[in-house]
């Protein structure tokens, strides 16, 4: 018991320490997904699976200039902007965040929740993410280009 309550409080403080990215890397997949730019990388800090959940925290790095690729997850994501400001857009076109460093991210689930992340600042963007996943998805799906005139 003392186990669980310990497990559940550190992935409740990882919640807590992380935000959401909606500017994960997206996986390889149809030929007119949109991969993410040249230099855009991801490293796992940690992952563990609770019950029916993957909890995975990552760090991704996003170069001056480069993008995410559009894409959505099939769980929530918290994240956190540890360097750099983030552009986010969903799949109107339309600019549903701009989040400087120190700012908290927020992606909700599902494949109607489409979006890309655009680093349009003169530095790197570091994002420290948190995935809460159904066991075994993907960290992300790549989505097509929805129409919009940037990437």
């Amino acid at each position: 018991m003392q186990r669980q309550v310990r497990r559940t409080a550190t992935v409740a403080a990882a919640v807590v320490a992380t935000a959401v990215a909606a500017t994960t890397l997206g996986v390889a997949g149809a030929a007119q997904a949109t991969p993410p730019g040249p230099g855009v990388s991801g490293t796992i800090i940690a992952q563990h699976t609770v019950g029916g959940t993957d909890y995975v925290l990552r760090k991704i790095t996003i170069p001056p200039g480069q993008a995410t690729g559009w894409h959505y997850h099939d769980g929530t994501l918290y994240a956190t902007v540890k360097q750099g400001a983030l552009s986010h857009f969903d799949a109107t076109c339309a600019q549903d965040g701009f989040y400087p460093r120190g700012s908290f991210i927020y992606e909700p689930a599902g494949a109607d929740e489409v979006h890309i992340g655009i680093n349009r600042g003169p530095a790197p963007v570091v994002l420290e993410v948190l995935y809460v996943l159904p066991t075994g998805s993907p960290l992300s799906q790549d989505a097509p280009n929805p129409g919009c005139p940037f990437e």
